[in-house]
């Protein structure tokens, strides 16, 4: 796998023709597949859940990064697992219990991670940077495809690099929100090294010329 790491969101796919989506996705030189759960409570809106993995895994062997927007999300951790996800991420600001949450997720043998909202503060992972797999920056508010990127998430992202850093954390730094060809590099510079791209690839033209030039934003010579 790649140190850059593009995962694009199902989210913007066309649901009519998944499998053709999927395949699509790895002809282009996708890393990851990311999935949006939404559960119309922690986010307006309502999205898939473990039918939709387990389809996507008879589709493709590629990662399934799951982000769970959802309330109580260790009410679904067995049945996402059972579906084939490879990683369950969930948000600080539904998890009183993180620490036994993300150690419950990889007791399922998935890969643990969380998201942050725009405005919540990183010392909510602090305590547990070495049970964490992935550190999720959302730099747009959950629950909606196709906003704009929030300019003040690039200081936050390069905190959260330092922060993993730091600490010594193996962790993957995945930023979500707003990502394109005119945002990846400046959060590559900040430090993420793993982007969810909805609307630059489905909308693209050539979903593996788009890709290729996302990945070349994250270099030095660009």
């Amino acid at each position: 796998m790649s140190a850059t790491r593009i995962a694009p969101s199902i989210l913007s796919a066309d649901f009519a023709k998944l499998a053709d989506e999927v395949a699509m996705l790895e002809q282009a030189g996708a890393d990851w597949i990311h999935v949006d759960v939404m559960d119309g409570r922690f986010v307006p809106n309502l999205t898939f859940g473990a039918k939709v993995i387990e389809t996507l895994r008879r589709c493709t062997t590629l990662p399934l990064d799951v982000h769970m927007m959802v309330v109580e999300p260790e009410r679904y951790f067995d049945d996402f697992v059972a579906a084939g996800a490879t990683g369950l991420t969930i948000h600080a600001e539904v998890a009183p219990h993180l620490q036994r949450q993300l150690t419950r997720i990889r007791e399922l043998g998935c890969a643990a991670g969380v998201a942050l909202n725009p405005s919540t503060p990183l010392c909510a992972v602090e305590e547990v940077l070495g049970d964490l797999d992935l550190l999720l920056v959302m730099s747009v508010n959950p629950g909606f495809s196709g906003q704009q990127f929030i300019p003040s998430s690039l200081d936050k992202v390069a905190r959260a690099r330092r922060m993993l850093d730091g600490a010594r954390a193996t962790a993957v730094l995945e930023v979500d929100g707003g990502i394109n060809r005119d945002t990846i590099q400046k959060v590559w510079q900040a430090g993420a090294d793993t982007f969810v791209a909805g609307n630059a690839v489905f909308a693209s033209k050539d979903a593996a010329a788009e890709i290729r030039t996302l990945r070349s934003r994250c270099s030095v010579a660009v």
